[in-house]
């Protein structure tokens, strides 16, 4: 499994969320997704907001790359506020087509770089470079009807990090994918963390893929979301999930989302 991260020789964090209370209006009424929430993410860490469906964790997500604005509290950039989208946020979804199916898997990968002023030469070769980090070189000419539901997400992710974001963020991007295939794809990206020691923010309800995932991990309570723990994984090894510290850890997050007796998802 990767190294544990530089958090803590970090002095400063990259992004840090101050009392963040979020909102969004549905056809009947307002809903508080979240409130009050506070963090702070470092670099290279790989930060897991974890929490029963409805928390708030995916809005969270959305106002960090700035799609949505808190009502209160800040979320700060390198110590400039997020109130826009930018090219040093960049998003992978959980829905398999987010690829343009008239380009091929090269073109998907360099289109955003050609969007911020990057030349056809150089984006071309950060677009092979970044697919060969995710071990789909072989298929830049490739149409994305061609690829498998998995090969789909690692091209997004390739899309993704061909941008050199300073923050990747990701919700429940392995969520519709079969058991196999979702681990898999798990460890390919703690792989690809090892080699580029990117920062990554992760969303999942699932406790085992937080632990497995993650290095620090922000417990949110069933809605509105508020901050149960955050808890510190650093330690575990990937190749060791199933052993005994890895299930207690587990079973511990398991009693805080049940603690009111309702399950966590």
């Amino acid at each position: 499994m990767p190294a544990p991260s530089c958090t803590a020789a970090a002095l400063t964090p990259l992004l840090q969320a101050d009392s963040v209370t979020l909102q969004y209006k549905t056809r009947d009424h307002l809903v508080t997704a979240t409130s009050d929430v506070s963090f702070d993410i470092y670099p290279a860490d790989r930060f897991v907001l974890l929490g029963p469906s409805g928390c708030g964790k995916s809005t969270l997500l959305k106002a960090i790359a700035g799609f949505i604005r808190p009502v209160r509290g800040t979320i700060r950039l390198k110590g400039q506020q997020i109130t826009r989208p930018g090219p040093d946020r960049m998003m992978v979804f959980q829905e398999f087509d987010q690829l343009m199916p008239w380009k091929t898997v090269r073109q998907n990968v360099a289109f955003p770089l050609r969007c911020n002023g990057v030349g056809t030469s150089e984006a071309d070769a950060r677009a092979l470079d970044v697919l060969g980090k995710v071990n789909l070189a072989k298929f830049s000419d490739a149409y994305p009807h061609m690829l498998s539901g998995g090969m789909k997400q690692r091209v997004a992710i390739a899309r993704a990090m061909g941008m050199r974001p300073d923050i990747l963020l990701m919700d429940e991007p392995y969520a519709a994918l079969d058991a196999l295939t979702r681990r898999k794809m798990q460890q390919e990206l703690l792989e690809l963390w090892d080699d580029i020691r990117f920062t990554v923010v992760f969303v999942t309800h699932s406790i085992e893929e937080a632990v497995l995932i993650g290095n620090r991990i922000l417990v949110l309570s069933p809605h509105p979301g508020q901050v149960k723990a955050e808890l510190n994984a650093h330690h575990f090894d990937a190749s060791h999930q199933g052993g005994a510290e890895f299930q207690t850890l587990c079973g511990r997050i398991h009693h805080m989302l049940f603690d009111d007796g309702q399950p966590a998802h």
